[in-house]
């Protein structure tokens, strides 16, 4: 769309920007390599990389996502290698349920915890997780999550907040006594890696999750797109990019 009081630039710079998408719309991709969750927690598991990052990608909650659905954190809790405490070390970041962070402040840190959480927003993909585990931490003040608790299930850390909080920096992680760079995977919700999460990856994938701001689109569940539409007509002909004037309400001209 473009805007202007000039009819002939408007119509002109509408119908070149057009045609500049449609030349570049097969150049389009990812800014890391994308695979389904189990792909991705295989290919961790597998890598001698370490720390090796996972973004979760479909509840990102700075690009719109809940920031509490679960999917992702019970596909890995459900996998057999992260059950024993002694197994591949992973920090999940993060998952919010106030409820739940108020039963480990009163077990206090060393306390155990056994409680539903999160999957309070958006319960679409999966059911409140149960996690069953250990208080490792509880840090208070941060000033979008409040309240902040890790608690390890297995070898699994997993960060509670009492508010949806996004980890984006290293002292995100170190304040609450974790340490990310010698963790084997950490997963995020997240896109793509900022700055000082990417300096310190060995490797990363982007997971295709599902959840608000789900990246795979070839599975969401379209009701009134209107076909031929690309990319899912990939052979589909060029359609009309010519310039469709629309009237601006209240307007005389």
């Amino acid at each position: 769309m473009v805007t202007g009081d000039d009819k002939a630039k408007v119509s002109q710079t509408a119908e070149t920007l057009a045609r500049q998408f449609w030349d570049v719309r097969k150049q389009f991709a990812f800014v890391a390599p994308t695979a389904p969750l189990a792909e991705c927690i295989d290919k961790a598991l597998k890598s001698k990389k370490h720390p090796f990052f996972i973004s979760d990608m479909g509840d990102n909650p700075t690009a719109g996502g809940a920031g509490d659905v679960t999917w992702t954190l019970t596909q890995i809790l459900n996998q057999p290698a992260f059950k024993d405490p002694n197994g591949p070390s992973l920090i999940y970041a993060s998952i919010p349920d106030p409820e739940l962070v108020k039963k480990a402040i009163a077990a206090g840190v060393g306390g155990q915890v056994s409680a539903k959480a999160s999957a309070n927003v958006d319960a679409r993909f999966a059911p409140p997780v149960p996690l069953n585990g250990v208080v490792r931490a509880i840090e208070y003040g941060d000033r979008d999550a409040e309240v902040e608790v890790v608690m390890q299930v297995g070898s699994v850390r997993v960060i509670v907040t009492q508010k949806r909080k996004p980890y984006h920096k290293e002292k995100d992680f170190t304040r609450l006594g974790l340490n990310p760079r010698q963790a084997d995977v950490v997963v995020v919700k997240i896109g793509y890696l900022e700055p000082e999460l990417y300096a310190m990856q060995a490797d990363w994938l982007m997971a295709l999750t599902p959840g608000g701001v789900d990246q795979d689109l070839f599975r969401l569940p379209y009701k009134r797109i209107q076909r031929p539409m690309f990319p899912f007509d990939t052979d589909m002909p060029t359609p009309d990019l010519s310039a469709k004037l629309v009237p601006v309400s209240g307007s005389t001209k």
